[in-house]
Order: C-alpha cells, then structure tokens, then sequence
C-alpha cells in the first residue's frame, strides 16, 4: 500500500491551488487524484472573460486562469493522478482509487477535499409531464458547446438567472440558437448586473420574471413547456426543443458520508466543495491558505 503525507481530492483550483501550497511548506508528499484527464476542473470549459482580476490582476477567460496554475504544477512536489477516480474513504485513513493502473489503495496522514460542487438538476422541481430529450443542466450546455462544439438545439429556454445561465444563454446565442427567454422565479435577475448587460441585454434576450416551468411537453424530444406566472398563476405553452437548468450549485461531499455525521479531524475541506464561492479566485485565496496550512502541520509546525 502506497503511503502519503496528504491526500488532495479534485484537480480544479482549489485542488490544484492546496496542493502547491502543501508541497511548499516543506518536505511533504502530497498526491492529487481527479477524475477528469486534465487538471482545471471546469474553468477549462469556462471559455468567457471574468476571471483572475482579485487573484492574478488580470481579466482572463477559465482556461487562461486554470493554464496560470497548471503552469505551476510543472516541477511542484506534487505526484498527480488524472482519469483516477477516489472510490471511497475509511476512518482508517486510506483511500481506494480507480485509474488506468487499477485498483489501488491509498494511506494518508491528511486529506483536503476539494471535488467542487454539483449542480441541481430537473428532478429538483416540481415539473410534470413527459421525459423527453432536450433538458440539459446549464454546466453540461457549457461543456457541450465549448469543450466539444456540440450545439444542444435550435430553440432553447433558459431556467434560472444566476450568473452561469447568464452566461450560457449568451453561449448559445453567439453560437446560432434562439434563446427564447431566461425564466427566474424572483422579481429580478439573480446574477451580476455586467453579466445581465453584457449577455441578455446586448443580446437581446427576454428576462422573464416571477414564473417558472411547470410542465414538460413532447414524446422522444422536447417540444415546448408550460410557463407558469408566479404573480397571476396564468399559465402559457413556450415552444422550445431545449431547456437549460441553471437552478445553483450543491457542494460535492458524497466521499465523506461514510465517515459519519462530522467531517473527522483529518480530513478538510476547500473550494466550492466546502461552500459555493462567488469567484474563482476567492477558491484560490482560500485553498491556498488552507494547504499552507496543513503542510505546516504535517510537519509540526502548524
């Protein structure tokens, strides 16, 4: 069984960013294991403007501001382990993995959890109706479009006004959709107002306030929903063969529910995983302190 100071689960900023600061303290071994089979997590597919002016001073797209850290890595103390998945945890203090190699077990002294969050799907709300194809969450849109060029549909409706369905309903517009509309359930838009500007105004895209879907319509594909007015209870048929989700973000903890009711003295938490953080480079301030932090203790000096 393989043995390591500090086990770092996730490879997006935090992961990535806890990781380096772990490594710097001094001479400890640190292991970063993510899923995917490049480090980032999501900024890579985050191909939009925004990021890194509180963290690096510069108005950088995602995968600019994940490529700044990766950049990084390259020579860090850090032994890092893509297309692994971390299966499961034990009190013991080990890890079982997944990965081109095999099955493998894992001993730590500490762990940083840092596998990001998860976002609310349909499921979440009470919609009826059938399951057709065509509903999407707006992460998976944004994977679609930009780390693949696929493009979901012709016609799409955007559920929820926060910043990331802002920002896809912008996506899909640039890329030849008609966005009928961003639907939210409060009286104004739940994102930044430069993002409201820049990606429903500038290319105008209806908000449409207090509503919500109710219903789904159409067997094998999406054929429309049914909009219902929060206000006035009206109800009215919106055509569309795409519906994108965009309905917040749940911090990612699956791993620890093994472990008990408390998260255990060893392990810690950093990123979105441990709370949904309104810019990235909020998650890189944070995760930084945090493997300082646990480096130094590691070493017994914290």
């Amino acid at each position: 069984m393989e043995k390591v100071d500090l086990l770092v689960v996730g490879g997006g900023a935090a992961g990535m960013s806890a990781a380096l600061a772990a490594a710097s303290a001094g001479p400890v071994s640190v292991l970063l294991a993510d899923r995917e089979t490049r480090l980032g997590g999501i900024l890579p597919q985050c191909i939009h403007h925004g990021f890194g002016l509180g963290y690096f001073r510069r108005d950088l797209t995602g995968p600019e501001y994940a490529g700044r850290i990766i950049a990084q890595m390259e020579g860090a103390a850090v032994s890092v382990r893509l297309n692994t998945t971390v299966l499961s945890l034990s009190q013991r203090r080990t890890a079982e993995l997944s990965g081109p190699t095999g099955y493998e077990t894992i001993s730590f002294r500490r762990l940083i959890l840092a596998a990001g969050c998860r976002e609310r799907t349909i499921g979440s709300l009470p919609v009826t109706g059938t399951r057709p194809a065509g509903v999407y969450t707006a992460g998976l849109v944004q994977r679609m479009l930009n780390l693949r060029h696929w493009k979901p549909g012709r016609r799409a409706l955007v559920l929820g006004s926060g910043d990331l369905g802002l920002i896809v309903a912008r996506r899909l517009a640039l890329e030849g959709c008609q966005v009928v509309g961003v639907v939210e359930q409060k009286g104004s838009c739940g994102g930044m107002v430069r993002n409201y500007r820049s990606c429903l105004m500038e290319q105008n895209i209806p908000l449409i306030t207090k509503a919500t879907v109710t219903r789904l319509h159409g067997e094998g594909r999406l054929t429309g929903v049914t909009l219902r007015r929060l206000d006035s209870g009206k109800e009215e048929r919106v055509a569309c063969d795409t519906l994108v989700t965009a309905l917040g973000l749940i911090p990612e903890r699956e791993l620890l529910a093994g472990l008990g009711d408390k998260v255990p003295g060893w392990a810690s938490l950093c990123g979105n995983c441990d709370y949904v953080h309104d810019i990235v480079d909020t998650v890189t301030t944070q995760a930084e302190e945090l493997g300082r932090q646990v480096g130094l203790e590691l070493l017994g000096r914290g």
